[in-house]
């Protein structure tokens, strides 16, 4: 073996890891929040989460890195033990995709389709494609189809130069020696285990397996055990990333560990027990790169069809493992939950981590909603227990502020697709917003327990005249979490024209009060109490409207709030057309 066929050898390896590496990250990319809505569809069936686990470890092409989405996901409560189970046993099998698709290399033949399908035919032109889309595309799909394509043709031509690099080794006798000791069960098993460990990836573990069989010296027999190996090496970066996770995460880890262990336990004796009996021949035939794809894929399909039915006593052996009291999930009265996905496991695949701080962010505002219904029923009766849990969720809000911020700072650093980028920008501006409208309602409150305190009450006119700016208080409300949450540009452009009629109201009423006020008719307190609950109202209605204003200006790639303001009072007739709607919903009394 000459000093050509090393390099090549090492050039090779270290083009068909960053090759792998860089397919891997754009299809993650590509994928993005699809990866979310996926994983939503979650039910209680170990059939379906097999399925979803298969799905998304095929899109991604590492059951690492599912695995620890996994593991993420248990750790903040999204999903439960036993739901984990099934996306584990799935993402075992989604990676032998990867293996298949390198058994390409393999193909020999002078048949033109046989041709066309090596990799040495389509890789050139697989790059080419992905160099015109990065270099001309406009958009960033375009562009990471692009880089798709790149790191598959590198992660081919990688293989293909290793293949070359490695095929001098057939005539290195300690190399054939070194095949022939692997024959050994447990040796081939920990060579398998160890080196997959060390590069945390079985697809690339068992793509440098497949390079090796191009020799010609790796046997059937030499093979198996090192698969076999693989497939408990894979566990580790799992194992590594629950570290530090609570016990629930940790058992989700090792659910991953006891399956892989048992399946090849298993495989190992009956497989082992049947040759002692039969005596298989083929063991000592070379193995091809197909051949390792067929052992890769039956053996992960056959674990995952014998061990899925005792996917619960799996769960009861990693309990055992790791004994705690605690319940397996998590209350979410509070949406508490929402802080728990934010896991700085999910920060390595981006497009994921921005789906959760998006849904972290809706379960903020549905809590800020709940706290102003709270405090505005509040006015009409107060109640010391609903006024305390305004209290409460004033700092659950809070909290979800604080930890929105820190995270989205880290995620921000990450590389995003265009529509993450403006989904990130827009999350940043709102959360201020959402945790301000929070701070409002807690003014309401004590407005309210003043009142109660000092046994006065509102007029019935003046709390006719509150009910109209209530409901529009309410609606703009509304309004606004239905276009935070769908990111809906066209439905954003009705808030700032309820939010010009919720200001004339406040003035308006102003006003009155004041006019009240010189006639006698009200009290200097109450006329206090009312103008800081109008007060409240307005900036309130504020908030929704730069939350509203934000969006529309994000996903026009501007941001200039005032210019925006100012264009379309003067300008723009659908504003008139949709404030006049609004005026003429919510009439004052006369």
């Amino acid at each position: 073996m000459s000093l050509s066929d090393i390099l090549g050898m090492i050039g090779g390896l270290a083009l068909f890891l960053y090759g792998m590496n860089a397919m891997g990250e754009g299809l993650s990319k590509t994928a993005g929040s699809r990866l979310e809505k996926i994983l939503e569809k979650l039910t209680s069936s170990p059939i379906r989460g097999v399925l979803l686990g298969m799905v998304v470890t095929a899109v991604i092409q590492s059951s690492s890195a599912t695995t620890v989405m996994v593991v993420g996901f248990v750790n903040s409560g999204i999903m439960n033990l036993s739901q984990a189970v099934g996306i584990i046993m799935g993402a075992n099998v989604g990676t032998t995709v990867t293996s298949w698709l390198l058994s390409l290399v393999g193909l020999q033949g002078d048949n033109i389709i046989i041709q066309l399908l090596k990799p040495t035919s389509f890789s050139p032109v697989l790059a080419l494609i992905g160099v015109i889309l990065i270099m001309f595309a406009k958009s960033d799909f375009k562009k990471d189809v692009g880089n798709i394509l790149i790191g598959f043709a590198i992660l081919m031509i990688g293989m293909d130069m290793m293949s070359s690099g490695v095929s001098g080794l057939a005539e290195v006798e300690g190399f054939r020696e070194l095949f022939v000791m692997f024959k050994n069960p447990i040796l081939g098993m920990l060579v398998g285990a160890v080196l997959t460990a060390i590069i945390q990836s079985s697809s690339a573990s068992v793509g440098i397996l497949q390079a090796m069989c191009l020799t010609g010296a790796v046997s059937y027999g030499a093979a198996i055990p090192i698969i076999m190996g693989q497939n408990i090496g894979t566990c580790v970066t799992a194992m590594i990333s629950s570290i530090g996770a609570n016990k629930n995460a940790k058992r989700a880890a090792l659910v991953h560990l006891y399956f892989n262990i048992i399946g090849t336990v298993i495989f190992m004796i009956v497989f082992y027990a049947i040759n002692a009996v039969v005596n298989f021949s083929f063991l000592e035939d070379a193995v091809g790169v197909a051949g390792i794809a067929v052992i890769h894929s039956v053996f992960n399909i056959a674990a995952v069809a014998v061990l899925l039915p005792f996917g619960n006593a799996i769960v009861k052996l990693a309990c055992l493992t790791i004994k705690d009291d605690e319940k397996d999930g998590y209350e979410d009265e509070d949406g508490e939950t929402g802080i728990k996905a934010l896991d700085a496991r999910f920060l390595e695949k981006p497009g994921f981590a921005v789906a959760q701080c998006k849904n972290a962010t809706v379960k903020m505002a549905k809590l800020t909603r709940k706290s102003m219904h709270l405090s505005i029923d509040l006015l009409n009766e107060y109640d010391k227990e609903k006024a305390e849990r305004v209290m409460e969720i004033e700092n659950t809000i809070d909290h979800y502020e604080d930890k929105l911020g820190s995270y989205m700072v880290k995620l921000s650093s990450k590389t995003l697709s265009e529509h993450d980028s403006q989904t990130v920008s827009i999350l940043l501006h709102s959360i201020s917003d959402f945790e301000r409208i929070s701070d409002h309602a807690v003014n309401i409150v004590k407005t309210a327990k003043e009142l109660h305190d000092k046994k006065e009450s509102f007029s019935e006119k003046a709390q006719e005249e509150l009910k109209v700016a209530t409901d529009a208080l309410r609606e703009i409300i509304e309004l606004t979490l239905k276009v935070f949450e769908n990111e809906d540009v066209t439905l954003a452009a009705k808030v700032e024209p309820l939010e010009e009629v919720i200001d004339s109201i406040q003035a308006e009423l102003k006003k009155r009060h004041v006019k009240r006020l010189r006639n006698g008719k009200c009290t200097i307190e109450l006329g206090f109490a009312f103008s800081d609950v109008m007060a409240n109202y307005e900036r309130v209605a504020d908030h929704c409207s730069n939350i509203a204003v934000c969006i529309i200006e994000v996903k026009a790639d501007e941001f200039d709030t005032h210019e925006y303001l100012d264009h379309i009072k003067a300008d723009d007739p659908h504003f008139d057309e949709m404030y006049k709607k609004y005026k003429g919903r919510y009439v004052l009394p006369e």
